[in-house]
C-alpha cells in the first residue's frame, strides 16, 4: 500500500506540475505581445538633430557604431511547437507512471491471491489428515463394537459367567449383559460423534477445495492477460518502429 500512494502522488505532481508550466507559458507569451502591441501603438517623439563639432564626428560615429553593436537582440515569443512537445513528454511520463502503478496493483494482488492459494491448500490438506485420523477411529470402535454385540449373544453370556462358581448365576448373567448393553451405548454414541464430525470436515474440504479452485482460475487468466498485454505492448511498438513511406515526388 506504501509504494502505490508513493506513486500516485508522484502521478499527481507531475500532472500539477505540467498544469502550472503550461498555464506559466501562456500567461509569459499573452504579456509579451501585450508589451509588444503597447510598445508599437505608444507614438514616436523624433528630437531634433544635434550635429557635433566637426573634430567629434569621429568619436561620435565610434560610439554609435559601438552602441549599434553592441544593442541586445529582442527576445522572441515562445514557439507553440516547443510548447506542445513538452506537454507530450509530460503526458508520456504521467501514463509510463500510471501503468507502472496499475502493475504494481496487479502484482501486488496476484500475490496476495498466491497467499491465500497456499493457506487454502494448507487447510485443505490438514483437513484430510483429520479425517483420515477420525476414519481410522471410527474405524476401531466398530470393531469393538461388534465385539460387543457378540458378546451380548446368550450363549456367550453363558459362556462367560459358567467359571465364576456363584451360586445365582442368574444375577450374574444380568449382570454381565448390563455393562455389555452400556458399552455398546457408550460405543454407539461416539459413533455419531465421529459421523457428525466426519460430514463437517466432508464440507469443509469441499469448500477448501472450492477455494483453492477458485484461485487457481484467478490466477491463471491473470497471467494469461499479462501474456496478452505483453504481446499487445510488442506489436505497438513494432508498428511504431516502421517507418512510413514517404510519397514520390512528381515530376
Amino acid at each position: 500500500m506504501g509504494s502505490n500512494y508513493f506513486l500516485r502522488r508522484i502521478v499527481f505532481s507531475l500532472v500539477a506540475i505540467a498544469m502550472v508550466a503550461v498555464l506559466f507559458i501562456v500567461d509569459s507569451s499573452a504579456q509579451k505581445r501585450k508589451r509588444s502591441r503597447r510598445r508599437s501603438s505608444a507614438p514616436r517623439i523624433s528630437n531634433p538633430a544635434i550635429y557635433p563639432p566637426a573634430n567629434e564626428n569621429v568619436n561620435a560615429s565610434g560610439e554609435a557604431g559601438q552602441s549599434d553593436s553592441t544593442a541586445q537582440p529582442s527576445p522572441t515569443p515562445e514557439d507553440p511547437e516547443e510548447m506542445r512537445r513538452t506537454i507530450r513528454t509530460l503526458s508520456n511520463q504521467v501514463d509510463k507512471l500510471s501503468d507502472k502503478l496499475s502493475q504494481m496493483e496487479e502484482s501486488q494482488r496476484s500475490l496476495v491471491d498466491l497467499e491465500r492459494l497456499s493457506r487454502a491448500e494448507q487447510r485443505a490438506t490438514s483437513l484430510r489428515a483429520e479425517l483420515r485420523d477420525l476414519q481410522q477411529k471410527q474405524a476401531d470402535l466398530q470393531a469393538h463394537l461388534e465385539d460387543v454385540n457378540y458378546a451380548l449373544k446368550p450363549e456367550n453370556i453363558e459362556r462367560a459367567v459358567v467359571g465364576y462358581g456363584s451360586t445365582r448365576p442368574e444375577e450374574v448373567r444380568a449382570q454381565r449383559q448390563k455393562q455389555l448393553q452400556s458399552e455398546r451405548e457408550r460405543v454407539q454414541k461416539q459413533l455419531d460423534q465421529l459421523a457428525s464430525s466426519e460430514a463437517r470436515l466432508n464440507d469443509a474440504i469441499a469448500t477448501s477445495d472450492a477455494e483453492v479452485e477458485r484461485l487457481r482460475k484467478r490466477l491463471d487468466e491473470t497471467d494469461k492477460a499479462q501474456i496478452e498485454n505483453a504481446k499487445t505492448k510488442s506489436q505497438t511498438v513494432d508498428q511504431t518502429a516502421i517507418p512510413t513511406p514517404r510519397p514520390s515526388p512528381t515530376p
